[in-house]
């Protein structure tokens, strides 16, 4: 472990140039920027920047693209607190409380939560891969079709920890997030489905304009509906700032979420996503937190942001040791490093041991850097919510419409967008959650995929769903976790009814 640490000093050594901390800084900034933007996330970032590398020395040029992909979760929580629209899919948790939070004057505070959370997330994460990098990508190897499968079992069933106080509700935003991914081509046989002729389904409903129309579009119809509440306060830089109390309440849940955070973006195809969503449900049904998640609460950030950030870094284990991206943004950095004539694998850490630390060391460089630039631009974001409904929602509505045309650099992404809003916003209105839908989205096509796999390896045979240790010990957490919402409610009547009879005794 030590000697790892010794070769990350190497590694921030050989950045400690102008030119490779100028590239740092520029990563950082742009990164945060197009976190931001609604609609272009990681992955189309560094597809968009990754021509632009090829005359870069291979550690310039992949330094650069790493610091672009871990900044754009630090800029994807920016416009989901203070428009409700996430920049990227990870921030959907953020916007939950960090938009409440704004409309409540606390703008700056929801920011500083974030901020703070991604940056302990962060470092948690880099610790973690510094000092077990090897050890994770091994780790990720043992999760197979049959692993994934039931680790995504589980992770459905989290789920119901979102439902809140109507299961019923709850369960049918469940059921039709699932039933919206399942639209386009059978992820197995090629074949469409449920396309109802319509070549554009063919490829299913894609997951930006989606979310932008559920949670961005559906809150400009809901502005248009209500009265101006914007807020008239101008907010100073020591009053976004969290107190000892406040930050006392999101250090052991950003510990929390950054160390679980780490070992989900490890896993493949699990990425940034299924980790701010997971952390968050844990946080939400497990944990207390002293204003209810929904409401305004910046633990719900906390979790959320540090997760997000922790699988970041965690993902760059098996990308560098093995060789195998865990997300489309990882395969896009595969893509440069073989073309800059670099191998991943066990071999580069030995072979190439200035660019495999360099680029962790990059890491370190913006996550810093990146803590600076975001309270550096906080008075000046925070100036958001004195603007009036009638600016805002024109303005919202343009960037909810630029963002859907870009994902699907088509009239597509309109559509999704403009359909999918008025649809959330009469869910929304009528008591149905969207976390469950928009969880329900992201974890079906992926749970279906890996159990088909699956079945398909083992003839049909549902035995290699218990064959291995990791799909004993899921499938045990999904049973507790099924039986004890009931064994609760069970317990608490009995209480009650204890309660009861002594009273009336």
């Amino acid at each position: 472990m030590l000697e790892n640490f010794a070769m990350l000093w190497g590694g921030i050594e050989s950045l400690l140039t102008v030119e490779n901390l100028l590239i740092v800084l520029i990563g950082t900034l742009v990164g945060i920027m197009i976190g931001a933007i609604p609609g272009i996330g990681s992955l189309s970032g560094c597809a968009i920047l990754l021509p632009m590398t090829y005359n870069f020395e291979p550690t310039s040029a992949i330094v650069l693209l790493a610091t672009i992909y871990y900044s754009t979760m630090f800029g994807g929580s920016i416009s989901a607190i203070l428009l409700n629209i996430p920049g990227d899919s990870p921030a959907v948790m953020t916007a939950l409380d960090g938009y409440a939070l704004a409309r409540k004057g606390k703008a700056g505070k929801a920011l500083a939560a974030a901020t703070i959370s991604s940056f302990i997330g962060g470092l948690i994460g880099m610790l973690i891969l510094v000092s077990t990098v090897m050890w994770l990508a091994r780790f990720g190897l043992n999760f197979g079709n049959a692993e994934m499968t039931t680790l995504l079992l589980l992770a459905l069933v989290s789920i119901s920890w979102l439902i809140g106080d109507s299961p019923v509700k709850g369960i049918v935003s469940t059921l039709i997030g699932a039933l919206l991914g399942c639209l386009g081509m059978d992820a197995i046989l090629g074949t469409a489905r449920l396309n109802f002729g319509n070549t554009a389904l063919m490829g299913g409903i894609k997951f930006a304009p989606l979310v932008i129309g559920a949670v961005g579009f559906s809150q400009v119809i809901k502005m248009v509906t209500e009265k101006d509440v914007s807020c008239d306060t101008k907010l100073s830089m020591r009053e976004s700032m969290l107190n000892a109390h406040e930050f006392m309440r999101i250090l052991p849940v950003s510990l929390r979420s950054g160390f679980i955070g780490t070992f989900v973006g490890v896993l493949p195809g699990a990425g940034a996503t299924t980790s701010s969503f997971l952390n968050y449900a844990i946080q939400k049904k497990t944990f207390r937190s002293e204003v209810p998640l929904g409401e305004g609460a910046i633990e719900g950030i906390a979790s959320s942001e540090s997760a997000n950030n922790a699988a970041a870094a965690g993902a760059f284990a098996p990308l560098l040791a093995l060789g195998i991206p865990g997300s489309g943004t990882g395969s896009i950095l595969l893509g440069g490093l073989l073309m800059w004539g670099l191998q991943p694998g066990p071999l580069l850490f030995s072979t190439d041991p200035g660019f495999a630390w360099g680029c962790i060391a990059s890491l370190f460089l913006a996550n810093g850097i990146a803590v600076v630039c975001a309270f550096s631009m906080m008075p000046l974001m925070t100036r958001v919510i004195t603007i009036s409904n009638k600016i805002l929602i024109p303005t919202i509505t343009v960037v909810c419409a630029v963002g859907s045309f870009s994902a699907t650099e088509s009239m597509y992404g309109l559509y999704i967008m403009f359909f999918s809003g008025i649809a959330c916003y009469l869910l929304d209105r009528d008591g149905y959650p969207m976390a469950p839908l928009l969880l329900s989205f992201v974890l079906t096509p992926l749970f279906e995929k890996y159990m088909r796999r699956a079945f398909s390896a083992s003839a049909g045979h549902v035995e290699i769903f218990w064959q291995s240790a990791i799909c004993k010990t899921c499938l045990a957490l999904f049973v507790f976790f099924l039986v004890a919402p009931m064994v609760k409610t069970a317990v608490m009547k009995r209480r009650a009814a204890r309660k009861q009879s002594g009273g009336n005794a």
